[in-house]
């Protein structure tokens, strides 16, 4: 019996759009409420949100539950993180702060096992292989595993080119936020400039035939990435969601029940 399929990495292979949200609440509740909300994709966010391995364990176990696809990004692209996280059962990362082609190298060796990469075989411990009740977990896990590279400063903007030409990267995704601030535009992501920059890059990783990826509350941005032809879109926060909604609660029961 092979690997899981993976439905995210061969949607992006087929350009079929792939919609998404952003989860960094921590929180296993809230990941099942937004699983079975509709989104085609969730990230688990390690790298901004105050997630460790169990907490991402126990929301990967209530997503898999539903339609939507998990996608973990850690906090950095060491192999050792990539490994544990692997080995729980993500099968589509998405590394923060890619700035080479050196750097994408090594992580399509971080999650390829030997001889042709670097991955630590223990699959026989992990939830990844069902706890070894995958016979042929070890020669097809690598097939079905979604390996994206975020850029977000200028450094990875220069070396874009050079990104997106090596193998065994499935997709990269630009970071608005990063990008503005590295442009000297901190907090100003929907800047002039910074929208121009990001758009030409998504025109850039979709020319290179690889899967391109945002995360933008900006819905006009959204529908230009998408026209562009990128095919990994995030359009919401979980948190940045629950804040606004739960202030604009609190202010209408307010306006509404205060007597003057």
């Amino acid at each position: 019996m092979p690997a899981p399929h993976n439905p995210f990495k061969h949607a992006l292979k087929n350009n079929t759009l792939q919609l998404g949200c952003w989860l960094g609440l921590a929180d296993a509740y809230a990941a099942e409420i937004s699983a079975g909300a509709g989104f085609d994709w969730l990230l688990v966010d390690a790298e901004h949100a105050p997630n460790d391995l169990r907490s991402i364990v126990a929301q990967l176990q209530v997503i898999a539950a539903r339609d939507s696809h998990a996608v973990v990004r850690p906090p950095i692209g060491e192999t050792w993180v990539i490994k544990q996280l692997l080995d729980a059962g993500a099968q589509s990362l998405l590394i923060p702060m890619v700035e080479s082609a050196e750097q994408a190298r090594s992580l399509v060796d971080a999650v390829t096992y030997p001889p042709h990469g670097v991955r630590g075989v223990g699959s026989a411990l992990a939830r990844a292989s069902d706890f070894a009740a995958i016979g042929d977990y070890l020669t097809t896990a690598r097939d079905e595993i979604c390996l994206l590279a975020q850029v977000e400063n200028q450094k990875g903007m220069d070396a874009l080119d050079d990104i997106l030409a090596v193998d065994g990267i499935d997709g990269v995704f630009i970071g608005p936020s990063d990008l503005a601030a590295d442009m000297g535009f901190i907090g100003q992501a929907s800047a002039a400039e910074v929208k121009d920059a990001v758009v030409g890059a998504i025109t850039k990783i979709v020319k290179s035939g690889k899967a391109a990826g945002i995360l933008t509350l900006d819905q006009e941005l959204q529908e230009k990435c998408r026209d562009i032809g990128a095919t990994f879109i995030a359009t919401e926060i979980d948190v940045t969601l629950f804040a606004r909604t739960i202030r604009g609660a609190a202010k209408d029961a307010a306006q509404r029940l205060h007597r003057a």
